[in-house]
């Protein structure tokens, strides 16, 4: 798969405010596919099991077994490179803009 296939799988993940929602549950600790499908008590089972696909897809999640359990674990690792990918470095630059810009009105 190319890099650009697996931006667009994470991009794709992260285009859903489930998945995100999913993504922030397992922020501080891995959780249970029963937790997460607990956390969303308005879907079915099935319908989370399907965003979990997505997110494991999309390589945001590493689901673990244990047991009978399922634990799912957040995988940050692609929403960085896309942060340095894009993210830090389009910062960077508006930010030098508002920098020039600051001081070219100051020092009028």
């Amino acid at each position: 798969m190319s890099i650009h296939e697996e931006y667009d799988r994470v991009f794709k993940a992260l285009s859903s405010h489930v998945r995100r929602q999913i993504l922030d549950d397992l922020k501080d600790q891995p959780l249970t596919t029963g937790t997460l499908c607990g956390n969303f008590a308005h879907l079915d089972r099935c319908t989370v099991m399907q965003h979990l696909k997505v997110l494991e897809d999309a390589g945001l999640v590493v689901a673990e077994r244990r047991g009978r359990e399922r634990w799912n674990h957040l995988n940050a690792m692609p929403i960085q490179d896309i942060h340095d990918r894009w993210i830090g470095p389009h910062a960077a630059a508006a930010t030098a803009r508002l920098a020039r810009f600051k001081q070219a009105v100051e020092a009028r």
